[in-house]
């Protein structure tokens, strides 16, 4: 099932999300939902409190980008209760955006790698370093588990010019292809 992707300024997007187990209620057929949100969305990566749950869960199939662009091969993969370790490696500003933030893309400084531990769809414990695109992209999807927005990371002139443009979002004042729930317009469209 498509679920409605949260807007920035809902509250659900700044808590810090609460470890699950292998036992969470219908774990499986969220995990199901989130990518088919995520691919009906055109996102790379989607965390749970996008769709509104508080939880320590984000997905990534960063295989969907050019490999031979980026000099990488993707991941497609499911990260439960991660916990970064490390972050090392020489930081690249790349552009980012963010389906909780639609049309608003700013450069992000970042580590080009990420040494982390999770737990993967079937609760099998995994220990990893990623690289480039991939530990972009994890980054980006574990700080919303932490209650990190991307806007949090770029430099404050930028911030102040895109003020304007995450206060119309979260009112619902944009028109995204996909759903979502603005916190401040009360509604899903």
């Amino acid at each position: 099932m498509i679920l409605p992707v949260i807007a920035y300024g809902d509250p659900v997007l700044r808590k810090t999300g609460d470890k699950i187990n292998a036992d969470y209620p219908g774990l499986e057929q969220l995990i199901e939902d989130m990518f088919e949100t995520m691919y009906s969305s055109h996102g790379i990566g989607l965390a749970a409190p996008q769709i509104g749950r508080a939880i320590r869960l984000f997905i990534v199939d960063s295989s969907q980008i050019d490999a031979e662009e980026n000099n990488t091969i993707g991941i497609k993969q499911v990260f439960i209760n991660a916990e970064i370790l490390e972050r090392y490696g020489p930081k690249e500003e790349v552009e980012e955006g963010c389906l909780s933030i639609p049309f608003v893309r700013e450069n992000v400084l970042r580590p080009s790698k990420v040494h982390i531990r999770y737990y993967d769809r079937h609760f099998v414990e995994h220990e990893e370093v990623f690289d480039e695109m991939n530990a972009r992209v994890i980054q980006h999807e574990y700080d919303h588990t932490e209650g990190i927005m991307f806007t949090d990371l770029v430099k404050p002139l930028r911030k102040r010019l895109i003020k304007k443009k995450l206060i119309q979002i979260s009112k619902g004042a944009v028109n995204p292809s996909y759903k979502m729930k603005y916190p401040l317009a009360s509604k899903v469209r």
